[in-house]
């Protein structure tokens, strides 16, 4: 919803006329919610009874509680430093329950819609929306979001694969496995820093059509978004750049923690390559990403050099993690955001 003028009162979070985007309503998440549970269920019941994955089945059986306790805690940590992100992003004078609240909604709602955690970030877009905030801000900063939650793993990749190449970490492995990954990301993120200097482009004209307005506002928000996730890491905020480095550093000790409550721990250079690439799975338009991300990080693991049984055994344990922990979270977050809306003191809108 667009902002009045300078004299009109801020929209309260309450206010009627804003639907939920189709899709994440209550009731349809509580619908996925029960499927990736049992699409979950069903892939640990193959692990457990399917022939051939005898050692799998012991692995996970033998698997240390202790283990799998650190996984969570890292995991929730994760998802902490989401709202770490959120805040400094969208609106630093939000309170920090009102940013707890819906980062938190963010990640639950991340965890069930497909798209990488584009999902989360629409319902983040109609809060926003209905506590005042412009529609062209609220998409500037969703793609000035994505793209600093994103912009680490570029980052890594980049780093580590050049240090693995050139021998100071190890385990030693070829050049298709590390000096070319490392020079796609750095590709990608030259690519990204050069958006800005593409014209933003004129806004739309009462007499374009839904598919031009619809570019128009998509070609804007990319180019003014990312030109704003330069000048938000120029500013160095402490609270950004821990909340960008956590969000991935603890999920990716998530990971490392389920192999040693699993078994032998591959070496950190196979995690960190292994997780991003094998990652790229969560883009596929499947529900929770059930089967893309699994299925794509443990064959990168085991290309990378990890063992298969205890790979396979530590992606099934660390996906459960990551369904339950961000949606059990978020489920008590988007309870309190919506007592909070119906409060007209309870959400601090940011207009602008």
């Amino acid at each position: 919803m667009d902002q009045g003028p300078p004299t009109s009162p801020p929209v309260s979070p309450s206010a009627p006329g804003q639907p939920m985007p189709a899709g994440l309503d209550a009731r349809k998440l509580a619908r996925r919610a029960v499927q990736i549970a049992l699409a979950l269920a069903v892939l640990v019941a193959v692990a457990v009874l399917a022939p051939g994955l005898g050692e799998v089945r012991d692995r996970l059986g033998a698997a240390s509680p202790g283990w799998i306790v650190v996984a969570v805690a890292f995991e929730v940590l994760s998802s902490l430093s989401y709202v770490l992100m959120f805040r400094p992003t969208f609106c630093s004078l939000m309170t920090w329950r009102s940013a707890t609240e819906l980062g938190l909604s963010e990640v639950g709602t991340g965890s069930l819609v497909p798209a990488s955690g584009a999902g989360g970030v629409a319902l983040g877009a109609w809060v926003l929306s209905r506590a005042g905030m412009r529609t062209e801000t609220i998409a500037r900063r969703s793609v000035a979001f994505l793209l600093l939650k994103s912009s680490i793993n570029f980052v890594a990749v980049a780093a580590v694969g050049m240090l693995v190449f050139a021998g100071a970490i190890g385990p030693s492995q070829s050049v298709w496995l590390t000096l070319l990954p490392a020079a796609l990301s750095v590709l990608a993120i030259v690519a990204i820093a050069a958006v800005p200097r593409i014209p933003a482009g004129r806004p739309a004209a009462p007499d374009d059509g839904r598919a031009r307005r619809l570019w128009r506002a998509t070609r804007a928000a990319l180019v003014t978004g990312t030109a704003e996730a330069g000048v938000l890491l120029k500013r160095r905020d402490p609270w950004l750049i821990a909340g960008i480095v956590g969000y991935w550093a603890w999920d990716n000790l998530a990971l490392w923690a389920s192999f040693r409550a699993v078994g032998d721990t591959p070496g950190a250079s196979v995690i960190l390559l292994g997780y991003l690439i094998g990652q790229l799975g969560g883009l596929l338009p499947i529900p929770g990403g059930i089967g893309g991300i699994d299925g794509g990080l443990i064959g990168t693991l085991i290309v990378y050099g990890a063992d298969a049984s205890t790979a396979t055994a530590a992606v099934l344990a660390y996906r459960i993690i990551l369904f339950w922990i961000p949606l059990l979270l978020g489920a008590v977050a988007f309870a309190s955001l919506r007592r909070s809306m119906r409060r007209p003191a309870g959400f601090i809108p940011c207009a602008d």
